[in-house]
């Protein structure tokens, strides 16, 4: 199983605002999360579960919270914590290199960092204001595997380097 936080970010790093993205529509990126996530488990928080319940992204969802015992959702299986939460997905991952995608929010993007093997980040033009940002990362942990260009943003995909002993 490989852990991939996918998230979009501005360039000052903001994530969301009030619950929402804080920058117009993106329609491309859009598209581009819900195709990778969408035959895959997730790892979300449960305020960000509870925003998408409409719409559930992923194929089984592990809704990490210290306060829900369940989702009433059959789909989604609650997780008291991070370790809870790579158990379950383990168990949801079908082989060794498939993903489990991590979507959020802030407080969630935090607890997996030092557990994500890549990071699929969309890099959104600009810096706008927010009250949730992506946590930063030591560039020298991570090296750029493979880069393309949108109008509006650029999706990196991020790969954490093997650090020699």
């Amino acid at each position: 199983m490989q852990l991939v936080s996918v998230a979009a970010l501005a360039e000052n790093r903001a994530i969301g605002r009030d619950g929402e993205v804080p920058w117009p529509h993106i329609e491309a990126d859009v598209r581009q999360y819900r195709e990778r996530v969408a035959n895959a488990p997730v790892i979300l928080g449960r305020r960000t579960f509870d925003s998408m319940r409409d719409d559930l992204p992923g194929s089984r969802q592990i809704v990490v919270s210290r306060s829900a015992d369940s989702t009433g959702v059959p789909t989604a299986v609650v997780a008291n914590g991070v370790e809870e939460a790579i158990g379950r997905a383990r168990d949801f991952a079908n082989a060794l290199d498939d993903p489990v995608y991590v979507l959020g929010g802030g407080a969630i993007y935090n607890l997996f960092q030092p557990h994500v093997d890549r990071m699929v980040l969309s890099h959104v033009t600009g810096t706008y204001d927010g009250d949730t940002f992506f946590p930063e990362w030591n560039t020298e942990e991570w090296s750029v595997a493979s880069e393309t260009d949108y109008d509006r943003f650029t999706l990196r995909e991020w790969v954490r380097r093997e650090i020699a002993s």
